[in-house]
């Protein structure tokens, strides 16, 4: 049996925030992290891998997982559904394994009142300034102004569900941001729920307690 259990650790943040340069700097900091490895209904793009891209499934298959309770979290975006499945996420858990997801706040949510919720870590990255926010996005020169603005329209939407997360981190440093993200972690990984030999050993404390009263 291993020494804990694994944390499932939940990145949520507005584009543009630093969400993906800090959970792959997460995951350079400790490889043993894991990406949790969405299941779609889309078709596969050319190059990409059933079971290490995405879990590739049709609208009956997916449709069946959800209601035989076997997603974490699941929506419907652009014609296609998204899901995190469970069985691999809760077998990473019980061998100890981190388990990373990069979802918006409504999967953060489903996840956190799931079954599996005792083990979430949820972390919520806000930018510095809404104009830093913009600054970014457009210097990341990977969207046009169109794109740039619905992203813009929708980051106000997603901050405004900060409140419902573990820890939030302003990421107005990218090296000490990442330095607190990784103390949070380190801590969360000392928490009561995530140790399992805990109660073992209070029950061996409390057994050598009782034979030295005798």
């Amino acid at each position: 049996m291993t020494d804990r259990r694994g944390l499932l650790i939940i990145l949520s943040s507005p584009s543009g925030a630093g969400k993906s340069t800090l959970a792959r700097r997460l995951r350079d900091w400790d490889p043993s992290i894991v990406f949790s490895v969405s299941a779609t209904t889309r078709a596969p793009r050319q190059g990409e891998v059933d079971g290490q891209d995405y879990h590739f499934m049709t609208d009956a298959e997916f449709k069946k997982a959800v209601s035989t309770g076997g997603m974490l979290e699941h929506a419907h975006v652009f014609g296609n559904f998204y899901g995190s499945p469970k069985g691999p996420v809760r077998d990473a858990i019980i061998a100890g394994q981190d388990v990373l997801f990069d979802i918006d706040w409504q999967g953060a949510q489903q996840i956190t009142n799931s079954e599996l919720g005792l083990h979430t870590l949820s972390i919520f990255l806000l930018p510095p300034s809404i104009a830093e926010l913009k600054r970014r996005l457009e210097s990341r020169a990977q969207d046009g102004a169109e794109v740039i603005a619905k992203r813009m329209q929708k980051s106000w939407d997603e901050i405004s569900h900060w409140g419902s997360y573990d820890f939030v981190l302003v990421n107005e440093d990218l090296d000490d941001t990442e330095a607190r993200l990784k103390s949070i972690v380190t801590a969360a990984r000392l928490r009561r729920t995530q140790q399992p030999g805990l109660l073992d050993h209070v029950r061996s404390l409390q057994s050598e307690f009782e034979e030295g009263e005798e």
